[in-house]
């Protein structure tokens, strides 16, 4: 099956994984975000008021925005009504991965093995997502895969850590997923300017290691 277009998640290399249980704090931390340069963002499904969120930054036009933690049809659905680009999804359901691809929405499967990558690959992944990651062996992990896999374009997501996103890259991630170190207590407190710093050293890294 032919990919569809991964410019937006690869143009910033890094994708912000919101999830929370409340929500309460999900625009002000997409802003947050967005206005430190993030590119990339995916709100999960399981957070409350993720899809209006969607539609905010997606009606804007101010960065890449997709949903996360896609397991059936009718969430694939629900991003595409929100305004979302992309979904991704913690396993590889290849009822998720058709309509997705039917309704123009990149995909980005977790796929853990090889064999798993190819299959996600095959079935029409915009990318693969690696995950999780960091209990695999992290960076290590994906110098490994990309060895007989280097043309199939890999995001290691799953405890990736703030400081290894450069060695990701370097060792050819397409881009790399980052959740809870990067968003810290910016949901649990507010922590705003805790939050800018963060995305503005990621930012940094990602763009120091462009190719």
């Amino acid at each position: 099956m032919p990919q569809a277009n991964p410019d937006g998640v690869r143009a910033g290399r890094v994708v912000a994984i919101l999830r929370d249980r409340e929500g309460r704090r999900l625009r002000e931390v997409s802003d947050t975000l967005i206005d430190a340069g993030v590119r990339a963002l995916e709100l999960t499904t399981n957070t409350p008021g993720a899809a209006e969120v969607v539609t905010g930054i997606a009606s804007a036009g101010r960065a890449h925005v997709g949903m996360g933690t896609v397991r059936r049809p009718d969430q694939v659905r629900l991003a595409a009504d929100a305004g979302a680009s992309f979904v991704v999804t913690p396993s590889l359901s290849l009822a998720v991965g058709e309509l997705a691809l039917d309704l123009g929405l990149d995909w980005y499967p977790g796929a853990v093995t090889p064999t798993e990558i190819e299959a996600a690959w095959a079935a029409g992944a915009t990318a693969v997502k690696v995950f999780p990651v960091a209990s695999l062996g992290g960076p290590q992990y994906l110098s490994e895969l990309r060895g007989p896999l280097d043309d199939i374009p890999q995001i290691p997501t799953g405890g990736v850590r703030l400081e290894d996103i450069r060695d990701y890259l370097r060792r050819g991630a397409y881009a790399v997923g980052v959740g809870s170190p990067l968003l810290g207590s910016a949901f649990a407190d507010g922590d705003l300017a805790g939050l800018r710093a963060r995305a503005l050293d990621v930012v940094s890294a990602a763009t120091a290691e462009q190719p």
